[in-house]
């Protein structure tokens, strides 16, 4: 590529296995990057034009970090799923509308941020991910949250400003989730059902902009089981 800030960065990248290409108007995957699959281990194209990934992407083998945020990408390759050391995914104010089932191949992903995008579905195979520490699904169009969320690892899962008009009881089974944001959603106040409120490890939930008030909340079957959780953690973290 005969883009030369590209190559210097490229060249910096040799030596200290990050590649920061950033802002740079890049409208397609640099195939000079193809230099270094063996030995990347952070790569960051945020900011750029890029409409796709190439197949070979599943060629950096050691990447642990993969910076996607504000492009043009409609959809992310199947062959992310070989990057099996990859623990941070960001693809944020993208034109995503799902992810690949291989996602459940990256065994150590811990953050994913698939913010801002056209997803209208909670990913089912992100459930799948052992490692998952951060989920943050906001500002899309979901609509739906399928049963499957029981075995969701995260510990915080963002899903405001999304579509959300029901939240299925399974999401009480996380067994991790401390964090449930749901602002600016579609929720009734019935979507927090007993189970929801008194059997989650749910510490934290995030309500705001729903079609309910604070009032009809604080009255719910279980606000007091959550309350005593909410405030244990606030004295954990004080």
């Amino acid at each position: 590529m005969g883009n030369s800030p590209v190559k210097q960065h490229i060249d910096t990248a040799q030596k200290t296995g990050a590649c920061q290409l950033s802002k740079l108007g890049i409208k397609e995957f640099p195939e000079d990057l193809y230099q270094l699959t063996k030995n990347l281990r952070t790569l960051d194209l945020s900011e750029n034009k890029l409409h796709g990934l190439p197949q070979q992407i599943g060629n950096f083998t050691s990447l642990k970090s993969l910076i996607l945020n504000n492009n043009k990408l409609e959809n992310l390759p199947a062959e992310i799923g070989n990057l099996k050391k990859l623990e941070t995914l960001s693809v944020e104010n993208n034109h995503i509308t799902s992810v690949p089932s291989s996602i459940s191949n990256l065994t150590n992903l811990r953050t994913v941020n698939l913010s801002s995008n056209h997803i209208t579905v909670f990913p089912a195979d992100l459930s799948k991910l052992r490692q998952l520490d951060a989920l943050n699904l906001s500002r899309n169009g979901i609509t739906t949250i399928p049963e499957s969320v029981s075995s969701c690892q995260a510990i915080e899962i963002n899903l405001n400003q999304n579509q959300v008009s029901v939240l299925p009881e399974s999401v009480s089974k996380c067994p991790r989730l401390k964090v449930l944001r749901l602002e600016e959603n579609c929720l009734e106040i019935s979507a927090f059902t007993p189970q929801i409120m008194k059997h989650s490890q749910i510490a934290l939930l995030a309500i705001e902009g729903n079609v309910f008030d604070f009032k009809q909340f604080n009255n719910l079957d279980g606000y007091e089981e959550y309350m005593e959780r909410f405030t244990a953690t606030k004295k954990k973290f004080n």
